[in-house]
C-alpha cells in the first residue's frame, strides 16, 4: 500500500467510533473542558506516534510492537508482547462489530416501524445484534482474503466526508449565535477542576488509538521510510482536525441556549452526539451521525482485523504461533490462514461471551501499556545503535520518549484502577499464552530465533549481548580452524573469541631460567595469533597457570561467563575421550562444541554440510545458530540426514520424515534438504554419506553430571571418516 492506503488504515481505526462513544463520557467528566482533554491526549498520541514512526522505519516489517520487542528483547518477551497485542486488536474488532450492529438496529428500527406500522421486536434481541456483527466480520474476512489490504476505503473516507458535513452544518448554526452566547455555553470550562480533566483524558485516550496499526502492517507499505511517518502523522492530524471542531460545536450549538452540555451528557452520554446534531441540523443531523457511526464501526473493524492478522502472521513466521498461520494465499499474497483464525476468534467471542466490557477495557489497558513500553524500547534501541540509520528520528530525544512513556503509563494506571477487571482479563490471557508457549511453541521458536540471530548478528547487539567463546589452544596448527568456527559462533564486532593456554607449573624451577612450559605457551599463542591474523580474525588471548588443565578451563569459562566452549580434538583415543573430558563438559555452564579436522581445514572453504540427526534434541538452537552463521558467510549446501532401522513401520517413517523436513526449515530456512534413509548400521551410513561432504555436524546428548555424553554412533562417525566433524552439545 502507498501513503493513502497506510493513512487509511490509521484513519479507519481512529476516526469515528471513539468520538461517538466517548464524547458524552468526556463531557460528563469535565464539561466543555473535554476539548482540553482531547487536545492533551492528542499531544500524547502525537509523541507516541513519533516513537512508533522511528521504530517502524528502523524495522519496516509487519508486527508492530511484536516486531520491535523481537529485535530488542528475547523471543519469550516478544511472544508476550505479540500475544497481548493480538488479543487487544481482536477485542477491539469485537467491540466495533457490536457497535456496528447496535447502530444498524438504530437505523433499521424507525424505517421498519414506518413501513410496517409496528416496532420490530426481533431487533432488540441479542441474537440479532450477534448475527449482524458476525455478518460484518465475515464480509471483511472475505474482502481481506481476496485482496491483501482488503478494500474498505469507501467506509473510511465516507465517514470523514460525513463528519465534514456535520462540522459544516455546525459552523453554519454558529452564525446565528453571538460570541457572548457561544462563550456562555462554554462556562464553566472545567466544572470539576483538574480531577475531571484527568478522568476525561483517561476515559478517552483510546479514541486516538489506531496510528499504531500502521506499524502493524509496515511490511506492506511502499517506501516505508517516508510513508510510515507521514501516514501516522496524517491520520492523527485528520482525527484531531475532526474531533476538536466537532466537540466545540457539540458543546455550543449542540445544546439549546441556557442548557448545559454536562447535564445533557450525564443523562444520556451514549446519545449526546446524535442529540446535539439533531439540535442544530434537525433530523438530517441525527441520521448523518447514525450513518457516520455505521461507517466508523465498519472501517475500525476492518483496520483491527487487518492489523491483528498481521501480528499473527509475524508471530507464525517466528514459530511463536503455529507455522500454518504464516501461509499466504497466492497470487494475492494475503495471509488467509491468519485471517481465518483471527476472525474465527472474533466470531467465537461474539457467540459465547455475553459481556465484553471488561475485555474491551483490557484492550485499552494493553494498548496503553504497550505504548509506554514502546517508548522504553525506542530508548533502548537507540542506545544500542538500532535506530542509528532510521530514516525518521524522534525530535528532542530522549525527553520526548520519557514524557510520552510516563503519560501513557499514567493513563494505563488510571484505566487499571477504574476497571480492575481489565487487569484480571489481561493477566488471564497472558497466563493462557504462557502455558501454550512453553508447552507447544517454545522449542521451535527458540530454534528459529537462534537462526535469525546468526543470519543477522545485529540482533545480538540490539539485545544487549556480547557472546564470548572460549577456545583452549594446545596445538597452534589447529588455531586457525578453531578461531574460524569460534567466529561463526560469536560474529566479529558482536561477540568475542578468547584463546586460552594453560601453563602447568614446573616441578622444579631454576632461578633465571625460562621454564619449558612457558616457552611452549608463548610459542602456541604466538603461532595461534599469527594464524588468526593471517585469516583476518582478531581474537583475544589469555594464559593461566594451573596443575590440572581441564579444571582450569572450567574455572576460566565460569569466571568469564562464556557462552560457548570450543575444543579441538586431535586424536579420538579412549584416553582423550575419557572421564576428564566428559567431566569438563558436564561442569561448564555453557554450550560445548568439539571440532575434529585435518590440518589446513578452514570453515570458509566448506561448501557441503551434512547434519546427522536422530530427531529433535536439546541442541537444536545451538545447531541453528551454527548453521545460520555458515549461511550468512557464504553459499552452502546443507543436507539433513536421519537413519531409521530397516524394519521401521510406514506410519512412524512418515512422521519422522515430516519432523525432519520441519527441522530443516526451522534451522536453515530455504537452504536445506532432508534425506530419510533406512539402515541397521546408523554410524556406517552416516560415515558413508559424510565422505561426500566438507563438514559433518553431530549432536551430543544433553550435558548432565550423571549421564554419559559421548554416544557410540557419534564416536564411530568421527573415527570412521576423514571429513571434518563438529560435535555440539547444549549447556546442561
Amino acid at each position: 500500500m502507498g501513503l493513502m492506503g497506510a493513512t487509511g488504515v490509521g484513519v479507519g481505526a481512529i476516526v469515528g467510533g471513539g468520538i461517538l462513544a466517548l464524547a458524552g463520557v468526556a463531557f460528563a467528566a469535565t464539561g466543555p473542558g473535554a476539548l482540553a482533554a482531547f487536545t492533551l491526549n492528542g499531544l500524547i498520541a502525537l509523541v507516541t506516534a513519533l516513537t512508533f514512526a522511528e521504530m517502524a522505519t528502523a524495522f519496516p516489517e509487519s508486527g508492530g510492537v511484536y516486531a520491535f520487542s523481537k529485535k530488542v528483547l528475547s523471543v519469550e518477551a516478544a511472544f508476550a508482547f505479540g500475544w497481548v497485542v493480538w488479543f487487544a486488536s481482536i477485542m477491539a474488532a469485537v467491540l466495533y462489530a457490536l457497535g456496528f450492529a447496535a447502530y444498524a438496529v438504530i437505523a433499521v428500527e424507525p424505517l421498519w416501524t414506518m413501513i410496517s406500522g409496528t416496532a420490530p421486536a426481533f431487533l432488540a434481541r441479542r441474537s440479532t445484534l450477534t448475527a449482524l456483527a458476525i455478518a460484518a466480520t465475515a464480509c471483511y474476512l472475505l474482502a481481506l482474503v481476496r485482496r491483501a489490504t482488503g478494500g474498505g476505503e469507501w467506509a473510511t473516507w465516507g465517514k470523514v466526508f460525513i463528519f465534514g458535513a456535520l462540522i459544516a452544518g455546525g459552523c453554519w448554526a454558529l452564525l446565528d449565535r453571538t460570541a457572548a452566547e457561544t462563550s456562555a455555553q462554554l462556562q464553566p470550562f472545567f466544572p470539576r477542576g483538574g480531577i475531571g480533566l484527568v478522568e476525561a483524558m483517561g476515559y478517552t485516550f483510546i479514541a486516538l488509538q489506531g496510528f499504531d496499526l500502521i506499524a502493524a502492517v509496515a511490511g506492506e507499505v511502499r517506501k516505508p521510510g517516508k510513508n510510515i511517518p507521514r501516514a501516522m502523522l496524517m491520520s492523527l492530524g485528520i482525527a484531531l482536525a475532526i474531533y476538536l471542531p466537532f466537540l466545540f460545536i457539540t458543546a455550543t450549538v449542540g445544546v439549546p441556549t441556557g442548557e448545559s452540555i454536562v447535564t445533557a451528557s450525564t443523562e444520556r452520554p451514549e446519545a449526546v452526539v446524535a442529540v446535539a446534531a439533531h439540535n442544530y441540523m434537525g433530523p438530517l443531523g441525527y441520521w448523518l451521525v447514525v450513518l457516520a457511526a455505521l461507517l466508523a464501526m465498519l472501517s475500525a473493524l476492518r483496520a483491527n482485523i487487518l492489523a491483528a492478522s498481521r501480528v499473527a502472521l509475524a508471530m507464525a513466521r517466528d514459530r511463536t504461533l503455529p507455522v500454518q498461520l504464516a501461509e499466504l494465499r497466492e497470487p494475492q499474497g494475503s495471509p488467509a490462514a491468519a485471517l481465518l483464525v483471527t476472525t474465527g476468534i472474533v466470531i467465537a467471542i461474539l457467540l459465547v461471551v455475553p459481556d465484553v466490557a471488561a475485555a474491551g477495557a483490557a484492550s485499552s489497558l494493553i494498548f496503553l501499556l504497550t505504548f509506554a513500553l514502546t517508548h522504553g524500547l525506542n530508548l533502548l534501541t537507540g542506545k544500542r545503535g538500532g535506530t542509528r540509520d532510521a530514516p525518521f528520528k524522534v525530535p528532542f530525544s530522549p525527553f520526548t520518549q520519557i514524557g510520552g512513556g510516563l503519560a501513557c503509563f499514567a493513563l494505563a494506571v488510571f484505566q487499571g484502577i477504574q476497571v480492575p477487571a481489565a487487569g484480571l482479563v489481561t493477566a488471564t490471557w497472558l497466563g493462557i499464552g504462557g502455558f501454550l508457549f512453553l508447552s507447544l511453541f517454545a522449542r521451535r521458536a527458540r530454534v528459529v530465533d537462534a537462526s535469525a540471530e546468526a543470519l543477522d548478528p545485529r540482533l545480538i547487539r540490539l539485545r544487549g549481548r556480547s557472546p564470548l567463546v572460549l577456545v583452549p589452544i594446545a596445538n597452534p596448527a589447529s588455531a586457525e580452524a578453531l578461531v574460524g568456527v569460534a567466529n561463526a559462533l560469536a560474529p566479529p564486532r558482536v561477540g568475542r573469541v578468547l584463546l586460552h593456554s594453560v601453563i602447568q607449573p614446573p616441578g622444579e624451577w631454576i632461578p633465571g631460567a625460562v621454564p619449558a612450559q612457558l616457552s611452549d605457551t608463548q610459542a602456541v599463542l604466538r603461532e595461534a595469533l599469527s594464524a588468526s591474523f593471517a585469516a583476518g580474525l582478531a581474537p583475544e588471548a589469555l594464559a593461566t597457570v594451573a596443575p590440572i588443565p581441564w579444571q582450569e578451563i572450567v574455572r576460566v569459562a565460569q569466571t568469564h561467563r562464556c557462552e560457548a566452549l570450543l575444543l579441538g580434538m586431535g586424536k579420538l583415543t579412549d584416553e582423550f575421550m575419557g572421564a576428564d573430558l566428559e567431566q569438563l563438559m558436564s561442569l561448564v555452564d555453557c554450550d560445548v562444541v568439539l571440532l575434529r579436522a585435518q590440518p589446513g581445514w578452514r570453515l570458509s572453504e566448506v561448501r557441503r554440510v551434512l547434519v546427522a540427526v536422530g530427531g529433535r534434541g536439546d541442541h537444536d538452537a545451538l545447531r541453528a545458530r551454527l548453521l545460520g552463521s555458515l549461511l550468512r558467510t557464504g553459499e552452502r549446501e546443507i543436507r539433513y540426514l536421519r537413519v531409521l532401522p530397516a524394519n521401521t513401520a510406514r506410519g512412524v517413517a512418515e512422521r519422522a520424515r515430516h519432523e525432519l523436513v520441519q527441522l530443516a526449515r526451522d534451522e536453515a530456512p530455504g537452504a536445506a534438504a532432508a534425506d530419510l534413509v533406512y539402515s541397521d548400521d546408523v554410524a556406517a551410513e552416516v560415515a558413508r554419506r559424510a565422505a561426500e561432504c566438507d563438514l559433518v555436524v553431530l549432536g551430543l546428548q544433553r550435558i548432565s553430571r550423571r549421564q554419559k555424553i559421548f554416544g557410540e554412533v557419534s564416536l564411530r562417525v568421527a573415527r570412521d571418516t576423514n571429513t571434518a566433524v563438529l560435535m555440539i552439545s547444549r549447556r546442561g
